[in-house]
């Protein structure tokens, strides 16, 4: 018989503190995609700098996100994995689990391939001499924008899913 209640396979102290903890690391992560997509990028678009600047600062935003939401991701994955370990694992679990790989490559597609590229698409738009290229590359920056946008709202639809997996995953 274990001595100790919270840290006993049947004790449900430790289950909860890590649930808790599982349910709370999803919701600040589902914030943190809320405020950039609602707020942040809303107000970039409304301020009156050109593409090139707008791009820049979104980038640096991007960068300094990064930093906080990798830590979160990996504190949620990390969570969850002791939550199926505490309290049982099963098909909620499961999905979770495939819908944080799903977002780590989603957050990762994101930051490595349309942050950098945007940027360096801006930058060349503000460098290029002619009328034709400038066109050309606003076209290109556009079109890369709108993908970036749609992979955006795809983190968003799972980071909700995911807090209701998370929320409802305890075994």
């Amino acid at each position: 018989m274990c001595s100790e209640k919270v840290l006993c396979r049947g004790g449900r102290y430790l289950d909860a503190i890590v649930h808790t903890l599982h349910v709370l690391l999803a919701g600040v992560w589902l914030g943190g995609v809320v405020f950039t997509t609602t707020v942040v990028s809303p107000a970039l678009k409304a301020m009156k700098w050109g593409e090139a600047e707008r791009v820049g600062v979104r980038s640096a935003i991007g960068r300094q996100y990064a930093r906080v939401g990798t830590a979160n991701l990996a504190l949620l994955l990390v969570f969850a994995v002791l939550d199926g370990a505490l309290g049982g694992f099963g098909t909620v679990l499961y999905a979770e689990y495939v819908l944080l790989v799903l977002l780590f490559g989603l957050v990762a597609a994101h930051g490595a391939y349309f942050g950098r590229r945007l940027r360096r698409l801006a930058e060349a738009e503000r460098e290029a001499s002619d009328a034709e290229e400038v066109r050309s590359l606003a076209g290109q920056r556009r079109l890369l924008q709108r993908t970036s946008f749609r992979v955006s709202m795809l983190d968003l639809l799972v980071s909700v899913v995911l807090v209701v997996l998370a929320v409802n995953g305890q075994g």
